[in-house]
Protein backbone atom coordinates (compact mmCIF):
# COMPACT_ATOMS: atom_id res chain seq x y z
CA UNK A 1 0.00 0.00 0.00
CA UNK A 2 1.32 3.51 -0.91
CA UNK A 3 0.45 7.47 -0.82
CA UNK A 4 1.00 9.82 -3.08
CA UNK A 5 0.70 13.69 -1.45
CA UNK A 6 -1.61 14.33 -4.54
CA UNK A 7 -4.28 12.03 -2.95
CA UNK A 8 -4.63 13.42 -0.06
CA UNK A 9 -7.63 15.23 0.99
CA UNK A 10 -7.68 18.22 0.23
CA UNK A 11 -8.06 20.38 3.26
CA UNK A 12 -5.26 18.08 4.78
CA UNK A 13 -2.84 19.72 1.82
CA UNK A 14 -4.06 22.95 2.57
CA UNK A 15 -3.35 22.66 6.17
CA UNK A 16 -0.11 21.28 5.76
CA UNK A 17 0.95 24.01 2.91
CA UNK A 18 -0.15 26.95 4.97
CA UNK A 19 0.91 25.43 8.63
CA UNK A 20 -0.29 24.15 11.39
CA UNK A 21 0.35 23.23 14.74
CA UNK A 22 1.48 19.79 15.73
CA UNK A 23 2.51 18.00 18.76
CA UNK A 24 4.55 15.08 19.24
CA UNK A 25 2.50 12.81 21.30
CA UNK A 26 3.56 11.23 24.57
CA UNK A 27 3.09 7.54 24.99
CA UNK A 28 1.00 6.80 28.41
CA UNK A 29 2.19 4.36 30.93
CA UNK A 30 1.05 3.22 34.25
CA UNK A 31 3.55 2.89 37.26
CA UNK A 32 4.32 -1.12 35.84
CA UNK A 33 5.53 0.86 32.90
CA UNK A 34 2.83 -0.66 31.11
CA UNK A 35 0.74 0.50 27.96
CA UNK A 36 -2.42 2.64 29.64
CA UNK A 37 -4.87 3.17 26.87
CA UNK A 38 -7.42 4.66 28.83
CA UNK A 39 -4.85 7.76 29.25
CA UNK A 40 -3.48 7.91 25.97
CA UNK A 41 -6.79 8.27 24.63
CA UNK A 42 -7.50 10.92 27.16
CA UNK A 43 -3.88 12.99 25.56
CA UNK A 44 -5.56 12.66 22.35
CA UNK A 45 -8.93 14.02 23.55
CA UNK A 46 -6.96 16.72 25.22
CA UNK A 47 -4.91 18.07 21.91
CA UNK A 48 -7.92 17.70 19.82
CA UNK A 49 -9.82 19.83 22.18
CA UNK A 50 -7.07 22.41 22.33
CA UNK A 51 -7.24 23.18 18.86
CA UNK A 52 -4.37 21.46 17.54
CA UNK A 53 -4.25 21.00 13.50
CA UNK A 54 -2.97 17.61 13.43
CA UNK A 55 -1.07 14.76 15.35
CA UNK A 56 2.83 13.28 15.18
CA UNK A 57 2.64 9.70 17.07
CA UNK A 58 5.59 7.09 17.13
CA UNK A 59 8.30 9.66 17.33
CA UNK A 60 10.79 10.67 19.54
CA UNK A 61 8.13 12.35 22.07
CA UNK A 62 6.53 8.88 21.65
CA UNK A 63 9.39 7.23 22.62
CA UNK A 64 11.57 4.92 20.14
CA UNK A 65 11.53 1.91 22.12
CA UNK A 66 7.96 1.40 21.50
CA UNK A 67 9.01 -0.47 18.20
CA UNK A 68 11.00 -3.05 20.65
CA UNK A 69 7.84 -4.06 22.82
CA UNK A 70 4.97 -4.53 20.59
CA UNK A 71 3.56 -0.81 20.78
CA UNK A 72 4.25 0.95 17.46
CA UNK A 73 1.04 -0.36 15.84
CA UNK A 74 -1.46 -0.28 18.86
CA UNK A 75 -0.22 3.21 19.44
CA UNK A 76 -0.57 4.19 15.88
CA UNK A 77 -3.87 2.78 15.11
CA UNK A 78 -5.29 4.41 18.72
CA UNK A 79 -4.20 7.81 18.25
CA UNK A 80 -5.84 7.99 14.66
CA UNK A 81 -8.78 6.00 15.58
CA UNK A 82 -9.48 8.30 18.48
CA UNK A 83 -9.01 11.58 16.65
CA UNK A 84 -11.50 10.07 13.82
CA UNK A 85 -14.21 9.46 16.67
CA UNK A 86 -13.65 12.95 18.18
CA UNK A 87 -13.68 15.68 15.70
CA UNK A 88 -14.45 15.85 11.74
CA UNK A 89 -12.20 19.30 11.09
CA UNK A 90 -9.14 17.97 9.19
CA UNK A 91 -5.88 17.17 10.97
CA UNK A 92 -2.46 16.15 9.70
CA UNK A 93 -1.71 12.40 10.69
CA UNK A 94 2.53 11.67 11.21
CA UNK A 95 3.67 8.94 11.85
CA UNK A 96 6.92 8.76 13.03
CA UNK A 97 9.06 6.49 10.77
CA UNK A 98 12.79 5.06 11.58
CA UNK A 99 14.87 2.61 11.45
CA UNK A 100 17.17 0.97 8.22
CA UNK A 101 15.26 0.89 4.88
CA UNK A 102 13.69 -2.26 5.23
CA UNK A 103 12.36 -1.35 8.43
CA UNK A 104 11.57 2.18 7.37
CA UNK A 105 9.89 1.10 4.29
CA UNK A 106 7.55 -1.84 6.39
CA UNK A 107 6.88 1.14 8.97
CA UNK A 108 5.30 3.94 6.06
CA UNK A 109 3.28 1.05 4.36
CA UNK A 110 1.72 0.12 8.02
CA UNK A 111 1.03 4.03 8.30
CA UNK A 112 -0.74 4.52 5.02
CA UNK A 113 -3.01 1.23 5.92
CA UNK A 114 -3.98 3.20 9.57
CA UNK A 115 -4.92 6.26 7.56
CA UNK A 116 -1.55 8.29 8.27
CA UNK A 117 -0.90 11.08 6.07
CA UNK A 118 2.70 11.74 6.29
CA UNK A 119 6.14 10.25 7.34
CA UNK A 120 8.40 12.01 9.90
CA UNK A 121 11.11 10.42 8.73
CA UNK A 122 14.16 9.74 11.56
CA UNK A 123 17.97 9.55 9.91
CA UNK A 124 19.53 8.36 13.65
CA UNK A 125 19.99 4.69 12.06
CA UNK A 126 21.57 5.88 8.89
CA UNK A 127 25.08 7.56 11.09
CA UNK A 128 28.02 7.10 9.40
CA UNK A 129 26.10 6.34 5.81
CA UNK A 130 27.46 8.80 2.91
CA UNK A 131 24.25 11.34 1.99
CA UNK A 132 23.99 9.27 -1.17
CA UNK A 133 23.00 6.48 0.56
CA UNK A 134 20.84 8.40 2.65
CA UNK A 135 19.09 10.37 -0.19
CA UNK A 136 18.37 6.53 -1.74
CA UNK A 137 16.88 5.79 2.02
CA UNK A 138 14.80 8.75 1.70
CA UNK A 139 13.52 8.07 -1.70
CA UNK A 140 12.51 4.49 -0.82
CA UNK A 141 10.06 5.48 1.80
CA UNK A 142 8.83 8.94 -0.38
CA UNK A 143 7.77 5.84 -2.92
CA UNK A 144 5.01 4.54 -0.08
CA UNK A 145 4.19 7.66 1.56
CA UNK A 146 4.79 11.44 1.34
CA UNK A 147 7.61 12.41 3.59
CA UNK A 148 8.44 15.39 6.12
CA UNK A 149 12.10 15.24 6.79
CA UNK A 150 13.44 15.83 10.17
CA UNK A 151 16.62 17.33 11.13
CA UNK A 152 16.86 15.79 14.25
CA UNK A 153 19.53 17.60 16.54
CA UNK A 154 22.84 15.58 17.18
CA UNK A 155 23.00 15.67 21.02
CA UNK A 156 19.65 12.79 20.87
CA UNK A 157 21.39 10.91 17.40
CA UNK A 158 20.80 13.52 14.94
CA UNK A 159 23.02 13.42 12.11
CA UNK A 160 24.84 16.97 10.42
CA UNK A 161 23.96 17.29 6.91
CA UNK A 162 24.85 19.62 4.44
CA UNK A 163 23.48 22.25 2.07
CA UNK A 164 23.43 19.92 -0.89
CA UNK A 165 21.48 16.83 1.24
CA UNK A 166 18.68 19.12 1.98
CA UNK A 167 18.58 20.16 -2.04
CA UNK A 168 18.29 16.76 -3.34
CA UNK A 169 16.00 15.93 -0.09
CA UNK A 170 13.63 19.23 -0.81
CA UNK A 171 13.55 17.59 -4.90
CA UNK A 172 12.51 14.49 -4.12
CA UNK A 173 9.46 13.29 -4.83
CA UNK A 174 6.18 12.86 -2.85
CA UNK A 175 8.49 15.58 -0.02
CA UNK A 176 5.88 17.40 1.80
CA UNK A 177 7.54 19.25 4.40
CA UNK A 178 10.65 19.44 6.74
CA UNK A 179 11.04 19.45 10.65
CA UNK A 180 13.53 21.33 11.24
CA UNK A 181 15.29 20.70 14.69
CA UNK A 182 18.75 20.65 15.35
CA UNK A 183 18.97 23.49 18.08
CA UNK A 184 21.33 25.17 16.02
CA UNK A 185 21.06 28.27 14.23
CA UNK A 186 23.65 27.49 11.47
CA UNK A 187 22.48 24.03 10.45
CA UNK A 188 19.03 25.81 10.41
CA UNK A 189 20.11 27.91 7.68
CA UNK A 190 21.66 25.27 5.75
CA UNK A 191 17.97 23.47 5.46
CA UNK A 192 16.77 27.05 4.38
CA UNK A 193 19.67 27.59 1.81
CA UNK A 194 18.72 24.07 0.41
CA UNK A 195 15.27 24.57 0.15
CA UNK A 196 16.23 27.86 -1.94
CA UNK A 197 18.71 26.11 -3.75
CA UNK A 198 15.95 23.59 -4.97
CA UNK A 199 13.70 26.36 -5.44
CA UNK A 200 11.16 24.16 -3.60
CA UNK A 201 9.87 26.75 -1.56
CA UNK A 202 6.16 26.60 -3.04
CA UNK A 203 6.75 22.30 -2.84
CA UNK A 204 8.29 22.30 0.86
CA UNK A 205 6.60 23.15 4.20
CA UNK A 206 8.90 24.08 6.69
CA UNK A 207 8.04 23.18 10.55
CA UNK A 208 10.34 24.45 13.33
CA UNK A 209 11.48 21.77 15.73
CA UNK A 210 13.71 24.17 17.11
CA UNK A 211 12.16 24.06 20.53
CA UNK A 212 15.09 26.60 22.20
CA UNK A 213 13.46 29.31 19.49
CA UNK A 214 9.94 28.66 18.68
CA UNK A 215 8.19 31.94 18.72
CA UNK A 216 10.86 33.26 17.00
CA UNK A 217 10.69 30.58 14.16
CA UNK A 218 6.89 31.26 13.83
CA UNK A 219 7.42 35.36 13.64
CA UNK A 220 10.35 36.33 11.61
CA UNK A 221 11.24 35.83 8.11
CA UNK A 222 14.39 34.76 6.71
CA UNK A 223 16.03 35.92 3.59
CA UNK A 224 17.98 33.52 1.52
CA UNK A 225 20.36 34.55 -1.08
CA UNK A 226 20.72 31.78 -3.34
CA UNK A 227 21.69 32.40 -7.54
CA UNK A 228 21.75 36.19 -7.30
CA UNK A 229 18.41 36.14 -6.14
CA UNK A 230 16.45 36.38 -2.70
CA UNK A 231 14.00 33.99 -1.17
CA UNK A 232 12.21 35.03 1.84
CA UNK A 233 11.01 31.69 4.07
CA UNK A 234 8.75 31.36 6.78
CA UNK A 235 8.18 28.59 9.00
CA UNK A 236 4.47 27.99 8.58
CA UNK A 237 3.87 25.82 11.72
CA UNK A 238 5.51 23.80 14.01
CA UNK A 239 6.20 19.51 15.31
CA UNK A 240 7.57 19.40 18.60
CA UNK A 241 7.76 17.84 21.43
CA UNK A 242 7.09 20.81 23.67
CA UNK A 243 3.99 20.93 22.11
CA UNK A 244 2.86 17.88 24.03
CA UNK A 245 2.35 19.92 27.15
CA UNK A 246 0.32 23.52 27.76
CA UNK A 247 -1.01 22.53 24.23
CA UNK A 248 -4.29 25.00 24.43
CA UNK A 249 -2.09 27.69 25.65
CA UNK A 250 0.71 27.32 22.51
CA UNK A 251 -2.54 27.29 19.64
CA UNK A 252 -3.35 30.40 20.91
CA UNK A 253 0.45 31.76 20.68
CA UNK A 254 0.94 30.12 17.33
CA UNK A 255 -2.42 32.28 16.35
CA UNK A 256 -0.63 35.58 17.40
CA UNK A 257 2.29 34.71 15.41
CA UNK A 258 1.09 33.81 12.38
CA UNK A 259 -0.93 36.88 12.43
CA UNK A 260 2.50 38.57 13.66
CA UNK A 261 4.45 37.50 10.50
CA UNK A 262 1.37 39.20 7.85
CA UNK A 263 2.47 42.46 9.17
CA UNK A 264 5.87 44.46 9.06
CA UNK A 265 5.30 45.54 12.50
CA UNK A 266 5.91 42.67 15.25
CA UNK A 267 4.75 43.53 18.76
CA UNK A 268 7.46 43.77 21.11
CA UNK A 269 5.29 41.77 23.91
CA UNK A 270 5.42 39.23 21.67
CA UNK A 271 8.68 38.58 20.74
CA UNK A 272 9.60 38.72 24.13
CA UNK A 273 7.81 35.53 24.52
CA UNK A 274 10.40 33.82 23.04
CA UNK A 275 12.90 33.64 25.92
CA UNK A 276 10.58 32.76 28.55
CA UNK A 277 9.40 29.85 26.43
CA UNK A 278 12.69 29.14 25.91
CA UNK A 279 12.96 29.26 29.95
CA UNK A 280 10.31 26.89 29.76
CA UNK A 281 11.79 24.10 27.50
CA UNK A 282 15.04 24.41 29.13
CA UNK A 283 13.04 22.68 32.36
CA UNK A 284 11.17 20.16 30.23
CA UNK A 285 14.12 19.07 28.25
CA UNK A 286 16.41 18.84 30.37
CA UNK A 287 19.00 21.33 29.01
CA UNK A 288 21.38 21.16 31.24
CA UNK A 289 22.13 17.57 31.75
CA UNK A 290 22.36 17.22 27.62
CA UNK A 291 18.83 16.64 27.28
CA UNK A 292 18.87 13.26 29.12
CA UNK A 293 15.16 14.01 30.63
CA UNK A 294 13.46 15.53 27.68
CA UNK A 295 10.61 13.10 27.60
CA UNK A 296 10.64 12.15 31.44
CA UNK A 297 10.27 16.26 31.59
CA UNK A 298 6.89 16.68 29.77
CA UNK A 299 5.61 13.27 31.32
CA UNK A 300 5.94 15.08 34.44
CA UNK A 301 4.13 18.26 33.42
CA UNK A 302 1.24 15.82 32.44
CA UNK A 303 1.52 13.87 35.18
CA UNK A 304 1.49 17.02 37.63
CA UNK A 305 -2.31 18.27 35.43
CA UNK A 306 -3.21 14.54 36.14
CA UNK A 307 -2.91 13.15 32.50
CA UNK A 308 -0.73 11.26 32.91
CA UNK A 309 -0.36 8.28 35.91
CA UNK A 310 3.37 8.77 36.18
CA UNK A 311 6.55 10.42 34.12
CA UNK A 312 8.10 7.12 33.76
CA UNK A 313 9.72 6.04 30.67
CA UNK A 314 10.10 2.31 28.66
CA UNK A 315 13.56 1.90 29.35
CA UNK A 316 13.90 2.87 32.92
CA UNK A 317 17.15 4.13 32.93
CA UNK A 318 15.21 7.39 31.56
CA UNK A 319 13.73 9.67 34.16
CA UNK A 320 13.75 12.93 35.52
CA UNK A 321 17.52 14.49 35.92
CA UNK A 322 19.16 15.38 38.92
CA UNK A 323 17.79 18.98 40.01
CA UNK A 324 15.18 18.91 36.98
CA UNK A 325 12.34 18.64 39.18
CA UNK A 326 13.45 21.74 40.96
CA UNK A 327 13.80 23.19 37.73
CA UNK A 328 10.02 22.36 36.71
CA UNK A 329 8.95 23.44 39.93
CA UNK A 330 10.83 26.96 38.98
CA UNK A 331 9.34 27.64 35.59
CA UNK A 332 6.29 26.72 36.91
CA UNK A 333 6.22 29.46 39.29
CA UNK A 334 7.96 31.83 37.36
CA UNK A 335 5.33 31.07 33.86
CA UNK A 336 2.08 30.25 35.29
CA UNK A 337 0.48 31.99 32.78
CA UNK A 338 1.92 29.91 30.17
CA UNK A 339 0.49 26.71 31.62
CA UNK A 340 -3.15 25.75 30.66
CA UNK A 341 -3.91 24.42 34.13
CA UNK A 342 -7.24 25.74 34.78
CA UNK A 343 -8.19 23.94 30.66
CA UNK A 344 -6.94 20.72 31.84
CA UNK A 345 -9.11 20.84 34.88
CA UNK A 346 -11.81 22.07 33.54
CA UNK A 347 -12.09 19.01 31.02
CA UNK A 348 -9.48 16.44 32.62
CA UNK A 349 -12.51 14.01 34.15
CA UNK A 350 -14.43 13.99 30.61
CA UNK A 351 -11.26 13.21 28.96
CA UNK A 352 -10.19 10.03 31.24
CA UNK A 353 -14.24 8.84 30.98
CA UNK A 354 -14.10 9.26 27.44
CA UNK A 355 -14.21 5.62 26.16
CA UNK A 356 -13.77 3.98 22.43
CA UNK A 357 -17.11 4.56 20.13
CA UNK A 358 -17.93 7.37 22.04
CA UNK A 359 -21.60 8.92 22.46
CA UNK A 360 -22.50 12.08 21.36
CA UNK A 361 -21.51 13.36 24.78
CA UNK A 362 -17.55 12.82 24.00
CA UNK A 363 -17.06 14.37 21.04
CA UNK A 364 -16.14 17.62 20.22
Amino acid sequence: MSLHCSELPQAVQELIREGTIIPAHPLALNAQREFDGRRQRALTHYYVDSGVGGLAVGVHTTQFEIRDVGLYEPVLRLAASTARELTSRPLVLVAGICGRTEQAVQEAALAVSLGYHAGLLSLAALKGASEDDIIAHCEAVARVMPLVGFYLQPSVGGIPLSVDFWRRFALIDNVIAIKVAPFNRYHTLDVLHGVAAARAEDKVTLFTGNDDHILLDLTVPFDIRCDGRTTRLRFKGGLLGHWSVWTSTAVRIFERCRLASRSDVVDADLLALDARITDCNAAFFDVHNGFRGCIAGCHEVLRRQGLLATNACLNPEEGLSPGQREEIDRVLEQHADLSDDDFVAQNLQRWLACMPNPSSACRT
